[in-house]
Parts: C-alpha cells; sequence; structure tokens
C-alpha cells in the first residue's frame, strides 16, 4: 500500500494525452534529442486541479530547464502517479515515459521483467546519492546494480488525539508503547461514551491486511520468509495480532460497532473527534485537518507499538530500458534538481510551502542522512507551522525500530488477510487458530505462482 499524502501518491498518465503527442512521443520512442537538446519525458507532475502543487511543480522544470538549457522536459500529469491496472500494461507496450514514478514494492517486479535501464555506470553524477538512507537506496539496488532513485520515505505510527488523552486521564505526551497499553488506553477513551472510539482499524479493501503486516512487524514477526517462499503469519506473533484486535473489539467494546472500514472512514472519525488512535504514516495528519475538520494542536504521532518495528513505504523513480546515456544523465540531473537538494526543490522548498499555506514540520518524507539531514531539518525547522512537539515521540522512538518494507506480492497477499482480520472483527466466535492456518495456506500459493 501506499501513504495517502497526495505528494506521496500523485502522478502518471495511463495513457498519452493529445498534447503530449503534439510535443513528443509519451515514451521513449526515439533518442532524446530535439533541436540538439536533450529530451525527457517525465511523470508524477501533479494535476491541473492541485493548483498549488501545480505551480511548483512548474516553477521548479522551469529554472531547470533555465540551469540547464540543453535538456527539455515534458512533464504528464494524472492521479495517481501510479495505476495500477496499467502499470504493467505500460512497459510492456512502450508506453512508459523515460523517467518514471514508482512505488517501493514494485522496484524488483521491474527489474525482473527486464524494463528498467541500469543507472550503475551513471550514479555517480548523481550528486546527492550518497546522502539518502541506505535502506531506501537498497530497495531499488538488484544483483549489486543500481536501478532507481528513493524520492521519499514513510514509516508507519500511531497517530492520537490529544484532547481525547486528557479526557480520559491520559498523559498527551506518552503515547501508548505496547499493544497492552494501547489496549488499555482505548478502553478508557471509549468510556468516556458519545459515541467516542478508542481504536479503529482498516478491514476492507486490502487495507486490513495492509495494517496486519504492519502490526505484526511491530511485534517483531514476518508475512513471509526471508526466501520469499513461504507464509510465516502462523505463528505466536500473528496469533498476537489477531487476538488483540478481536479482545479490543468484543472484550473491551473499545473499537466500536461499525467495522469493515477503510482509511476514509476512520480519517473521518479522527477528524471529528470521536476516535483515540488509529496507524498511520505522517502525510495523514493534513489531511485530517484539511479535508476532516481536524485541528492541528489535537493530533501527535507516536511511533508504533510493539518496539520491535515499523513497516515502510515510499516511491521513487526508475529509467526507461531504452533510455540513451543522455537522457539518463539528464534524468539524474532532474531529479537532483527537483527532489534530492536538502533544503530546495518540490519537496524540500519549505520557505515556498509555508508561503503557500502548506504544513512545514511533519516529521517525514525523512529521507537523507548526515550533513543534509541535518540541513534539510533545520531548514524545515526555520519554517514550521505545525506544533512539531506532537511528532517527537515518534522521532525519538523510531531508531529503535527496524524498518521493513512490504512483502512481496503485497496486493494478493493484504487480499488474504483482509479476510483474517474482518472475521476478527465482525465474528465474536471466530476461530483464530483456524483463520492464520487457512491464511498461511493461501499466502503459500500466491508466493508459490509468484
Amino acid at each position: 500500500m501506499t501513504s495517502t499524502g497526495f505528494r506521496r501518491t500523485c502522478v502518471a498518465l495511463s495513457v498519452c494525452s493529445c498534447l503530449a503527442l503534439a510535443a513528443t512521443a509519451c515514451g521513449s520512442g526515439d533518442d532524446g534529442t530535439a533541436s540538439g537538446k536533450t529530451r525527457i519525458t517525465v511523470n508524477c507532475e501533479p494535476p491541473r486541479s492541485a493548483k498549488v502543487d501545480r505551480g511548483f511543480f512548474e516553477q521548479d522544470v522551469a529554472s531547470f530547464e533555465k540551469q540547464h538549457p540543453d535538456i527539455d522536459v515534458v512533464a504528464h500529469d494524472a492521479f495517481p502517479c501510479q495505476d495500477p491496472k496499467t502499470f504493467d500494461a505500460k512497459l510492456a507496450g512502450g508506453q512508459m515515459e523515460d523517467v518514471f514514478y514508482t512505488y517501493f514494492t514494485d522496484a524488483r517486479h521491474v527489474v525482473d521483467i527486464r524494463q528498467a535501464a541500469d543507472l550503475t555506470p551513471y550514479i555517480k553524477e548523481l550528486k546527492s546519492y550518497d546522502a539518502i538512507q541506505k535502506q531506501l537506496r537498497d530497495i531499488y539496488t538488484v544483483d549489486g546494480k543500481i536501478y532507481g532513485v528513493p524520492r521519499t520515505g514513510y514509516s508507519m505510527g500511531l497517530i492520537y488525539n490529544r484532547k481525547l488523552f486528557q479526557k480520559a486521564g491520559l498523559d498527551p505526551d506518552r503515547p501508548p508503547a505496547t499493544w497492552d497499553e494501547v489496549r488499555a488506553d482505548a478502553k478508557k477513551i471509549a468510556a468516556l461514551g458519545d459515541g467516542t472510539v478508542g481504536y479503529a482499524d482498516y478491514s476492507a479493501q486490502n487495507q486490513g491486511g495492509w495494517h496486519f503486516t504492519a502490526e505484526l512487524y511491530s511485534q517483531g514477526g514476518d508475512v513471509v520468509s526471508a526466501d520469499g517462499k513461504k507464509a510465516t503469519i502462523d505463528t505466536p506473533e500473528g496469533h498476537a495480532v489477531l487476538q488483540n484486535l478481536h479482545d479490543m473489539r468484543w472484550t473491551d467494546d473499545s473499537m466500536g460497532t461499525k467495522q469493515l472500514l477503510v482509511i476514509n472512514d476512520v480519517q473521518q472519525m479522527m477528524g471529528s473527534g470521536k476516535l483515540g488512535m488509529y496507524l498511520s504514516a505522517p502525510d495523514n495528519i493534513p489531511i485530517l485537518v484539511k479535508e476532516k475538520g481536524g485541528n492541528y494542536k489535537d493530533l501527535a504521532l507516536g511511533p508504533m507499538p510493539g518496539g520491535k518495528g515499523t513497516l515502510i513505504g515510499g516511491d521513487g523513480y526508475m529509467f526507461n530500458k531504452h533510455d540513451t546515456p543522455a537522457q539518463i544523465r539528464a534524468g539524474l540531473k532532474w531529479l537532483d534538481h527537483m527532489f534530492l537538494t536538502p533544503g530546495t526543490g518540490f519537496l524540500g522548498d519549505y520557505a515556498r510551502a509555508k508561503k503557500a499555506n502548506a504544513p512545514v514540520g511533519l516529521p517525514e518524507p525523512r529521507l537523507f542522512t548526515g550533513a543534509a539531514d541535518a540541513k534539510d531539518q533545520q531548514v524545515k525547522k526555520a519554517n514550521a507551522n505545525v506544533p512539531v512537539a506532537n511528532y517527537q515521540s515518534f522521532l525519538d522512538g523510531n531508531h529503535s525500530l527496524q524498518l521493513k518494507i512490504e512483502p512481496p506480492d503485497a496486493q494478493q497477499i493484504y487480499s488474504v488477510l483482509d479476510s483474517a482480520v474482518s472475521a476478527v472483527l465482525t465474528k465474536k466466535d471466530v476461530d483464530i487458530d483456524q483463520l492464520l492456518k487457512d491464511s498461511s495456506g493461501k499466502i503459500d500459493g500466491i508466493l508459490a505462482r509468484g
């Protein structure tokens, strides 16, 4: 799954528009030269409906072309940046852009089907590459070769309502650190009555399987074996995940009666002030404020309960296998300019974002290390317009967590796990051991086919 902030999910055209065709081929059908310039097509330009982000993107492309008059950038927009229904077809049909957006979970697949250019001989020309967090760089490294560049990264945490914590007699500066504490705090919040729910979770549209995975990671478990061949959910850690949800739902009555929720349902509950806690990435916070009626001062973020691990995700760019060396070099320069120079560019110009009343100061994305990270954080802090103290426990807690990417064949596996999560939340007498056994067999089948 991906998180929900626009800049993490904005994206690629599934087909070329007539205007784009008039300017250039949608994919890499030529040598990338026009009027003596190297031309690259790129995607994930914000759609015109997102006026502020679109304006920022266009400004940054224009400034790049001014600095590099020998490069012509042709951007394609759409929402979302990557449509799973058309992604493989675009690759196979030669319609993919020269520099194209991918979720972390797609990197290996694109390499396996031989649609990615090998960037290894050119990567030294990407000035920022060594400053990017190694675990994020490794996602695009296959068999020692580099096939892509991370753009953003996120990790899951626990969003909670400080006002409800105070009303329930809980310390709003101390989010629950274990699942037992989550359960105890959720029970106290639900006891406030008036339709207040202590803890909510997804259980439909594959989102329940996504959160099962995150909760399993938090307890030190894993969904599949290290070699990717067998399910590893029928374990004490897997049982603990489902048992905890079952007990909060049926014993404590802290999750409310309405189930089969998806992300929008839970965001509505949190934004309306009727929900104590749910799992999410930091980019949910501005959505809760701008779209769901929430208030920044009431919303805080803690690390994943459990203390063992957290699910990470994010996105990056890969290069079309048909790209010329000149196009690869031009694309790397474009990535440096747009996304990978601390404190500047589409994602890092915090002064510009603040002036446009966009939220500045959220704890992610945190892409860099060392001096680059220090500079990025310094500029962010200087322009912060949200209560950064509300997210400090998330930042502090993440240092001790293992960061783990989603499993292979994630969406198919999540569909299986959805059924298990929905069962424990809708059937009081469900057999958890049998659920795990059945789900494990189905996942083994998926992995065998993959």
